[in-house]
């Protein structure tokens, strides 16, 4: 591609401006509104091939040419603008979108900012992608912005602040009692769970109370289904109202983390799946029905919580009381295990349970792959760490939530856990 320059850099600017400029054309402004239009799927495309042959003059003529080109648009820009100010038209969209297309078109051509070609032509191809997605989305984008308050774009810049500054320099290595404690993976934890209620808010603004939670406990259940528990159970505790929405996130994400279990044991050893499938297929299968049961007894009640008030979504003083306390389970899971030293993998299990699967998960999987354990155990032991997280996320709902709220929770917890653990031995 390289050889047939600059012809596939004239290409990508001529593209570029293409696309924009066929937004532009279908914005325009109707002859009602008395507003001058700029241009659209012709000019844009001529304000892109404009910045691209000023710049491919660049190597002989050094940057003259493109800024000279660059200052007569702005100027004539500028003109169109103060003749939209007279008529009572304020905005600035049309002239941005003209002066990032020459942009985009000058770096479509311009050797030796970024290279190779195919990276340039990727990164062109992204920002012009973009802009046209934000010009063409300004009515979604304008009745989400009308849906946020300022308490809203204040509880956004908290947790970037959280997410950006603090977490990243956060040491990265064990500390304290048994080197039990990353401060690291304590700060991941409890932007963890301050996101899980950020997603859920957001979810919720664009989806309705309802649909957001579920949404918000579905995606929750990926990544951690014990931080979907702790925001949905703040949510239900602050928000009586949705405290049925909020168990049903809490059992849709339990589901999830079943299923990821058996797709992490595939991954490492896939002779342990058999085994480890029908007490956690089992379980996997129980709750998932306990989600239909509950999502149709509910279905009148959540239509009716749209008038639900939403307060700020960065539950920063729950997600600090759950950093306390992973803190304290991690500690305390290690001087269980220092002072019983290997009297039972199941003792590593059900320890390792009380804060997460995954490790466990991993580690027993490894062990059958290495020939180092029988997989009955490390079967038996992983459905034990998935029964004492269960345990753990119901005594949570318990407490943090209410009875209204963990009700259904500790219910569908008690028939997963009898199954499970019955077949687990069984087997």
């Amino acid at each position: 591609m390289e050889s047939f320059e600059p012809y596939p850099s004239l290409a990508l600017a001529l593209l570029s401006g293409l696309l924009i400029g066929l937004e532009r054309e279908h914005s325009k402004p109707s002859a009602a509104e008395k507003r001058g239009f700029t241009g659209g799927v012709r000019t844009y495309p001529l304000f892109a091939l404009l910045g691209a042959t000023t710049a491919l003059m660049m190597e002989k003529h050094g940057a003259l040419p493109l800024f000279g080109a660059g200052l007569a648009l702005t100027l004539l820009l500028a003109v169109g603008y103060w003749r939209d100010v007279e008529q009572g038209h304020v905005g600035l969209t049309t002239e941005a979108s003209a002066l990032l297309t020459f942009f985009l078109g000058a770096l479509a051509t311009s050797h030796g900012v970024i290279e190779p070609l195919q990276l340039r032509i990727f990164v062109v191809a992204s920002i012009t992608v973009t802009a046209t997605f934000l010009l063409s989305a300004k009515p979604e984008l304008r009745q989400f912005s009308a849906k946020l308050s300022r308490d809203d774009v204040i509880a956004t810049v908290k947790f970037l602040l959280i997410a950006v500054v603090i977490l990243p320099v956060l040491p990265n290595e064990p500390l304290g009692p048994y080197g039990a404690l990353n401060p690291y993976r304590i700060g991941f934890m409890v932007l963890l769970i301050a996101g899980i209620g950020f997603v859920g808010y957001v979810a919720m603004r664009l989806f309705g109370h309802g649909k957001g939670l579920l949404i918000t406990g579905a995606i929750g259940g990926l990544v951690s289904s014990t931080a979907v528990t702790l925001a949905s159970a703040a949510r239900a505790k602050q928000t009586p109202a949705l405290a049925s929405v909020s168990a049903l996130a809490v059992v849709i994400a339990s589901t999830i983390m079943f299923v990821r279990v058996l797709i992490t044991v595939a991954a490492v050893e896939v002779s342990l799946l058999p085994k480890l499938a029908i007490p956690l297929g089992a379980m996997s299968v129980i709750s998932l029905g306990a989600v239909g049961w509950m999502a149709f007894r509910d279905r009148g009640h959540r239509a009716t919580e749209s008038t639900v008030e939403l307060t700020n979504p960065f539950e920063l003083r729950k997600a600090l009381q759950f950093g306390a306390f992973f803190v304290f389970i991690l500690v305390a899971s290690r001087w269980a295990t220092d002072t019983f030293g290997d009297a039972g993998t199941y003792l590593a299990g059900l320890f390792a349970g009380l804060t997460d699967v995954d490790a466990i998960t991993l580690s027993m999987s490894n062990l059958v792959k290495n020939g180092s354990i029988d997989p009955q155990v490390a079967t038996r032991t992983i459905v034990i760490a998935v029964a004492s997280n269960t345990v753990v996320k119901a005594i949570m709902a318990l407490v943090l939530g209410g009875w209204v709220f963990a009700r259904r929770i500790v219910e569908v917890s008690a028939v997963v856990l009898v199954v499970g653990l019955g077949l687990a031995i069984i087997l």
